[in-house]
């Protein structure tokens, strides 16, 4: 091979790499959604612990990711979007809360029992924000007077 061919093909093979690490970085932080996904929106009081791009989970298995957040102006609560697996049907009274694994918030659906299933661009109304552990200490610290 001539040395233009190979300068070529490896400047092919690089630009064929980044295209994939671009694309994993898309998918890692939420900002493409996966193929065959729809989303779902839940208002929070308190969405501290996530952001976009954390793991939605249910029973341990991720199941979507946070694709947006943000303030509703009305209500002044957090709006949160995100995608949910396509074929996975969660009944309209499934709750969504914001709990802690470990130091770290994390986004967890909790099924429902109804006969109706969510759609695309629903909105969960049963949702629990997150609990400030900072204040939980204080609380404790002060004999629960806070």
């Amino acid at each position: 091979m001539s040395e233009n061919t190979t300068e070529t093909l490896i400047g092919g093979i690089v630009v064929a790499v980044a295209a994939g690490f671009l694309y994993f970085i898309g998918l890692s932080t939420g900002v493409s959604k996966p193929s065959g996904s729809y989303e779902l929106v839940a208002s929070f009081r308190s969405a501290e612990g996530i952001s976009v791009g954390t793991d939605v989970r249910m029973a341990g298995v991720k199941i979507g990711t946070v694709t947006g957040l943000d303030l509703n102006p009305l209500n002044y609560r957090a709006d949160a979007r995100f995608s949910v697996l396509e074929g996975l049907e969660l009944s309209s009274d499934t709750q969504v809360l914001i709990s802690s694994e470990g130091l770290l918030g994390g986004n967890f659906v909790v099924p429902g029992g109804a006969p109706e299933n969510l759609a695309h661009g629903d909105e969960i109304e049963d949702t629990q924000g997150s609990i400030s552990i900072v204040n939980l200490l204080l609380k404790f610290a002060s004999g629960g007077s806070q």
